[in-house]
């Protein structure tokens, strides 16, 4: 294995998980600042998060 493939498999998965999580409309992502009226509060928001990516991570 060679440096880059070290750096990049972790960069990648990151990147997937991230890209995965924006499906999710209801959660503003960068560039957009919008949110419902659930998600005006931090912790309905960091809920709404955590259930999405326990989500993606049981899929």
């Amino acid at each position: 294995m060679t440096t880059t493939e070290i750096y990049t498999k972790p960069v990648n998965a990151s990147e997937n998980f991230f890209a995965k999580l924006k499906q999710y409309r209801a959660m503003p992502t960068a560039g957009y600042a919008y949110a419902t009226r659930y998600d005006k509060r931090a912790a309905n928001f960091l809920g709404a998060i955590y259930l999405a990516a326990s989500v993606i991570w049981l899929n």
